[in-house]
């Protein structure tokens, strides 16, 4: 079997699909698939996510990939070097989206799409008005002609439905990477602070301007909070002003981009991880930090309803209010059970969550999606669902 694993950017800054190409690419080489990734080239400067396998082929085409060397044309120079090939395009609305989904119908080659949250309500209602031509110039066609859509979570799997019923929707969680706990700094019981960590870009959709809003009604003492991740539209100045004008400067910290070891010791050090988000296709962070033994607060923006099921933190709705609630709950709890719920979620990652697992799982909508017959567990067949 050949996948070719397509993405408009492979750059670390764009968070989570990112991550998941570098590593799905290489979990499927170690179950003997070949695996070519094709993407734009990055900005100079930009640090790039790319695969750690050498029998990993990673292509890369200039500009936003349309024309002539664009995604277009590399796929049907090498879609058919194998007989049994795969397309598995990542993200919606970009030229290079539109220009894999044409290939593969032209050429008749089955194709996975994973929408990677976009078709999220919330997703849907930023910058609606370029999203609502797009959708009717070549979205919804895209979305209909794919072999079957990949969901991520049975919220992403709903939003899937409402906007393209009738299709197929595999539900396939992103993996994560299991750290040996061995190797890292744990924390420190003696420390003077407390620390609650964000780890993702600084943007509103992050649901940050809530967290200051509950962080200033809690006041946790002891406690402090540091968000990690790049900033995007300008977000960090206005989260600094707001910090200035409510006094909370002095326990808010601001870290920049952190990546590799970096990243995991921030969240292998954390008592509390927090991820307030409007919306989320998954939430990759939550499993990182879980995997890391944190308990997390999260927002039922995200898909993890696992939190409260398996009593490794608190599943909440949107807003100030409930956030405030779940922080007061977490910060008042003795090390000893916030560790016992960090404890509870690693073991939740490794046994439902380990990239091998996932590898698996969507190497199986592949064999379905080249050879059909009966569809594995994980994918929903409209005239099957009640």
């Amino acid at each position: 079997m050949h996948v070719w694993l397509t993405i408009p950017s492979l750059a670390n800054s764009r968070g989570g699909p990112s991550a998941v190409v570098q590593n799905l690419s290489e979990h499927l080489v170690s179950q003997d698939v070949r695996v070519s990734v094709l993407t734009c080239r990055a900005s100079v400067g930009q640090s790039e996510a790319l695969p750690r396998d050498d029998d990993v082929r990673v292509i890369r085409v200039p500009g936003s990939g349309r024309g002539k060397q664009g995604f277009g044309a590399m796929l049907e120079q090498g879609l058919f070097e194998h007989e049994r090939t795969v397309v598995h395009d990542f993200g919606l609305w970009l030229p290079a989206n539109h220009s894999v989904a044409a290939a593969c119908s032209a050429l008749g080659v089955g194709r996975v799409c994973s929408p990677m949250g976009m078709l999220a309500p919330w997703a849907l209602a930023h910058k609606a008005w370029k999203k609502r031509i797009a959708w009717w110039l070549y979205q919804h066609k895209d979305l209909r002609s794919a072999s079957v859509l990949a969901a991520t979570a049975e919220q992403e799997r709903r939003d899937i439905r409402r906007r393209v019923p009738g299709k197929a929707v595999a539900t396939i969680p992103h993996g994560v990477e299991i750290p040996g706990l061995s190797n890292l700094p744990s924390r420190n019981p003696q420390k003077n602070w407390r620390t609650v960590v964000f780890l993702g870009r600084i943007h509103p959709v992050k649901g940050l301007k809530h967290l200051l809003e509950a962080w200033r009604l809690v006041c946790p003492a002891g406690w402090k909070c540091v968000l990690a991740g790049p900033d995007e539209a300008g977000h960090r100045a206005e989260l600094t002003m707001l910090l200035r004008s409510w006094d909370l400067g002095s326990v808010f910290e601001f870290s920049g981009m952190v990546q590799g070891t970096a990243k995991w010791a921030l969240l292998r050090q954390a008592d509390l991880f927090v991820l307030p988000s409007f919306t989320e296709n998954f939430g990759l962070v939550v499993a990182e930090a879980l995997a890391c033994e944190v308990p997390v607060i999260a927002s039922k923006g995200t898909p993890w309803s696992d939190l409260h099921e398996h009593g490794c933190g608190y599943w909440v709705d949107i807003g100030v209010g409930p956030l405030a609630e779940a922080l007061r709950k977490a910060t008042s709890l003795d090390d000893s059970e916030r560790c016992e719920m960090g404890r509870r979620g690693r073991r939740l990652v490794v046994e439902h969550y380990c990239w091998p697992r996932v590898a698996e799982l969507t190497r199986s909508v592949y064999e379905w999606t080249l050879s059909g017959g009966t569809p594995p567990a994980c994918v929903h067949i409209p005239s099957q669902e009640p």
